[in-house]
């Protein structure tokens, strides 16, 4: 104990001092002249941390994307790194067109085969259409004779020529539909439709409706006087009563092919108006056996020639039609053999 206090008591001069380095004496110096206590520095301690890996990463952080790299890529590796989106969409876009393409080869393998099939099906309606329309048509007014079924003017002989009438009506429709059903075309895929024009509409309206006025006109006079001598409503109705109800089932045929677009359209009002110029015929003849006055066999000679003119006008419109289906397929192939 004495000892030490008596080291302690040692002054200052007598301690072993150790040597101070020139910053750190300007740096007492400097603490001496403000009074602070001075901490003796220490040597900072360096830790080596180890490295913390995580495997998992959060829901909303994407996944690393790792590239490797070879020595003759490492320069080379983003020249062309805004090319990469397009050449992937170009890939896929590749792919896509292969496999529409696959897939379009089949289904025409699979549809050719049935269509082929119903090609030989089409070629016997080409004789077999006509063949129905002349045996339901032509066959009864030309070989069947009218003194056979008309008895005289009476209900019994216009329900036998209405019969008749009957019997083409239902020839017309067979041809019809044979003409619709070879009109089609080759790929059922295809819509086969065809609109006619509204001037064709109206003005075949416009015929059918004169073609149906001036009989009824003509039955108005005479029930009314004003056309003399009067016939009376059954003979009247033996001479015209087929004639204006044909008429009026054309009308309904003609705005049902409009309706569904059938490409027979153009084919409708001839056969009718051919059939009736032959009905207007036979009417002719039955107006000497029932010795029809004067006005009334002007007036079927007049519906003959009126019939006989629209059914000129419908075959050149056939006519026009056919030159504007050439042109527009002409159009067709020059665009392209163009592209």
């Amino acid at each position: 104990m004495n000892q030490g206090m008596a080291s302690l008591a040692r002054s200052p001069s007598a301690m072993s001092i150790t040597r101070i380095p020139q910053g750190h004496s300007k740096s007492l110096q400097l603490l001496k002249a403000s009074k602070v206590p001075y901490v003796l520095p220490f040597h900072r301690i360096h830790i080596r941390r180890s490295p913390v890996c995580c495997t998992k990463f959060p829901q909303w952080e994407p996944s690393p994307v790792t590239y490797a790299l070879t020595e003759k890529a490492g320069d080379k590796f983003l020249d062309k790194s805004s090319e990469l989106f397009e050449t992937l969409r170009s890939e896929s876009s590749d792919s896509r067109d292969e496999a529409s393409i696959t897939k379009a080869e089949d289904r025409t393998d699979t549809t050719n085969q049935p269509v082929a099939q119903l090609q030989f099906l089409k070629w016997p309606l080409w004789l077999l259409g006509p063949s129905v329309l002349l045996g339901t048509g032509m066959v009864p007014t030309l070989w069947l004779p009218i003194s056979t079924i008309f008895i005289g003017p009476n209900v019994v002989s216009l329900l036998s020529l209405i019969g008749l009438d009957c019997i083409f009506n239902l020839g017309c429709t067979l041809f019809l539909l044979m003409a619709d059903y070879c009109a089609k075309s080759k790929n059922l895929g295809q819509a086969s439709k065809s609109k006619p024009p509204v001037s064709y509409q109206f003005w075949n309206l416009v015929a059918t409706l004169t073609g149906l006025a001036i009989p009824l006109m003509m039955l108005f006079g005479s029930q009314k006087g004003y056309l003399q001598p009067q016939l009376p409503f059954i003979p009247y109705a033996v001479l015209l009563g087929p004639y204006i109800l044909l008429l009026l089932v054309q009308m309904l045929t003609e705005m049902l092919t409009w309706h569904w677009e059938s490409p027979i359209w153009l084919v409708t009002p001839v056969v009718y108006e051919a059939y009736r110029v032959l009905q207007l015929m036979r009417g002719l003849k039955l107006g000497v056996e029932l010795s029809a006055p004067a006005w009334m066999m002007h007036t079927i000679r007049g519906l003959v020639c009126w019939w006989v003119l629209i059914l000129g006008v419908q075959l050149m419109r056939v006519a026009w039609f056919a030159g504007f289906t050439a042109r527009a397929q002409r159009q067709l192939s020059s665009a392209s053999a163009d592209a």
